[in-house]
């Protein structure tokens, strides 16, 4: 939805600016009045950089968002039951203003709120297990004050026993039956999570499932079902319970400005297989979330699916390196040219790879030279080190910004200080406030 309240162009006084025009930025002449119900908001951290006119903070508008979603598949029959969710988010008078704009792709860019460029970003799995609201609205804050403007979260947690009271899970899969978890100790703690990030003007990547075994993946379908991992996705009980949950989310996000794209899978690999397994399962699974995730106005574009891999299996440039082949079952440029896929993703760790700081370099570029010549944006998803952080992970950020094709960075990952006390540090961790979040955050920031 454009905006949450239609207004009429024409009864604007001619004094006024219209909703979501401009209204200040370096070298702008024109009217500071907004219309009545509608807000200054400086975009991008203030400075001399383009403002608009945004629906006001602490309007009598709301965000109703509803879903019935099909929550038990079982491997021999379908049974169903039927739950209603809503989301409701309402803006109080001291709240950012929210954006009502679809993100969408523009030749090899992302246009969000109305601008295209390069943007910045990051990752928080994590965020939508906690269970304080402030906790999360605390991060969303910080993350839209850096100018953080994309944020990739995991939309899974799968487990194969209950877990303890308190616990966030949002599917159980045990002796073939999947059953979505809904309540206030599942679903709806990712619910929170988008509420507070169309607050913040936050886009969010979700995706669906992990290759690894954290939090479920692949393996605790394995468990429930049978098989083996590379076998995921042929299986076909397998992927009718996956396709119902990916349902479960779509449906529960499908008017949210804060999706910015829906992912099939964190760093998904079939070691050994010919690379028409992970094709075929791309192909068919990006087309069936586009046929639920279609029924938008012209104005707005589908949430955008990405090919969810490491960038594995590249011919372009490639230095015959374990991670340019296609030994994981991956093709990079075949999968990216499935029609249903709106850009790439590529991640970057040399040191779990074999290779050397410097590699990675020529790995943006050549990734960013295969988007180009395919004609979609592709984003570095994930890269980190150990150490040194600034020293090697700032010259990788330049590389990225001055590549075409390369849209957007997003370092691995985010931190920050909770209720609880400080998040997950893997040691690729930044934490916000700090020497390298600095140097990673702010500093590029101001280089875009």
């Amino acid at each position: 939805m454009k905006a949450l309240t239609v207004l009429s162009l024409a009864s604007l006084a001619s004094a006024q600016v219209a909703p979501y025009g401009q209204c200040g930025g370096s070298g702008y002449t024109g009217s500071t009045v907004c219309e009545t119900g509608w807000v200054f908001h400086r975009e991008n951290g203030g400075g001399d950089r383009r403002s608009r006119s945004n629906p006001l903070a602490g309007s009598s508008s709301s965000t109703t968002l509803s879903a019935t979603t099909t929550s038990t598949s079982t491997r021999s029959s379908t049974s169903s039951t039927k739950t209603t969710t809503s989301i409701t988010s309402s803006s109080s008078s001291s709240a950012i203003v929210s954006s009502t704009d679809f993100p969408s792709v523009t030749g090899l860019n992302f246009t969000i709120d109305g601008e295209t460029n390069y943007f910045a970003g990051t990752n928080a799995y994590w965020i939508g297990f906690l269970t304080d609201d402030d906790d999360v609205d605390l991060v969303m804050t910080h993350l839209n004050e850096s100018d953080l403007r994309i944020l990739r979260v995991w939309g899974f947690n799968d487990v194969n026993t209950v877990p303890s009271s308190g616990t966030v899970y949002y599917q159980l899969l045990t002796d073939g039956t999947a059953t979505i978890n809904t309540g206030s100790d599942g679903l709806e703690r990712l619910d929170y999570v988008v509420s507070s990030a169309e607050k913040h003007n936050i886009k969010l990547i979700i995706n669906f499932v992990n290759n690894w075994s954290d939090y479920g993946g692949m393996a605790a379908y394995v468990t429930a079902y049978g098989g083996t991992q590379t076998g995921w996705y042929t299986d076909d009980d397998i992927q009718a319970a996956y396709r119902n949950y990916i349902s479960a989310v779509v449906s529960r996000y499908i008017d949210s400005p804060a999706i910015l794209a829906w992912e099939l899978a964190n760093e998904p690999r079939c070691q050994g297989c010919d690379t028409s397994v992970i094709y075929d399962w791309v192909k068919s699974t990006s087309a069936y979330i586009k046929s639920l995730d279609s029924n938008h106005l012209l104005k707005r574009l589908d949430h955008a699916n990405s090919t969810p891999t490491e960038g594995f299996g590249l011919d372009t440039d490639s230095d015959g390196s374990y991670p340019y082949t296609i030994g994981e079952g991956l093709n990079f440029t075949l999968n990216l040219g499935i029609e249903t896929i709106d850009f790439a993703t590529f991640h970057l760790y040399p040191d779990s790879w074999g290779t050397t700081d410097a590699w990675g370099d020529g790995w943006i570029t050549a990734h960013g030279a295969a988007c180009a010549a395919i004609g979609k944006p592709c984003i570095l998803e994930e890269y980190g080190v150990t150490s040194n952080h600034c020293s090697v992970e700032a010259p990788w950020q330049s590389t990225a910004l001055d590549t075409k094709g390369v849209t957007a960075d997003m370092f691995w990952q985010y931190g920050d200080t909770l209720s609880t006390g400080e998040t997950s540090d893997d040691g690729n961790t930044i934490y916000y406030g700090s020497s390298d979040f600095t140097c990673l955050v702010t500093d590029h920031v101001a280089a875009i």
